[in-house]
């Protein structure tokens, strides 16, 4: 692949490089098993070869959920293989969502925007990169029955108290 360049009013053609993928831990940049020798072989055990070493970031890796939702996954420590990370976060994100949907649901409530957030990681051992949680955010409007005499009761009690909190001093 070929890229350009500009020095003065000359147009040059150089040749880009691109970067090779580090290796697991416990293998040598570059050589894949078939180039390796039958004497090689026998010394490193042909499994070594094929499958990189267990890396044990990632083996005690653990995930637990921080919401006060008590329906949802993960509300104890569980561990998660880092290929299946990213699908098993989303899966339990949006399980918030599914609770943010039933809430909006509700009679005086609706769901006004679900997101959900993941945060990417790289394993310091292997390097490795993984799922390493998620956030999910929602509003839902709630809306008050002005018939109902106790919702215009909590109408006014909730108006006394942020009354006077928003006074500009300066005006």
């Amino acid at each position: 692949m070929l890229g350009v360049s500009f020095y003065g009013d000359n147009m040059y053609l150089t040749p880009l490089y691109t970067a090779q993928r580090v290796s697991p831990v416990g293998r040598t940049l570059g050589v894949s098993g078939a180039e390796i020798g039958a004497d090689q072989r026998r010394v490193l055990g042909q499994e070594e070869i094929n499958k990189p070493k267990e890396c044990q970031t990632c083996k005690n890796r653990k995930y637990q959920d921080g919401s006060d939702e008590s329906d949802v996954s993960f509300k104890t420590p569980a561990h998660i293989a880092p290929e299946n990370s990213a699908a098993m976060v989303m899966r339990h994100e949006q399980e918030h969502v599914a609770n943010a949907r039933q809430e909006g649901a509700k009679d005086n409530k609706q769901l006004i925007s679900a997101t959900v957030s993941l945060k990417i990681g790289v394993c310091p051992e292997c390097g490795r990169t993984y799922v390493a949680g998620g956030q999910t955010n929602t509003t839902i409007k709630t809306t008050y029955d002005e018939t109902n005499p106790y919702d215009a009761g909590r109408k006014v009690v909730e108006g006394s108290f942020l009354r006077g909190m928003n006074v500009d001093l300066a005006a």
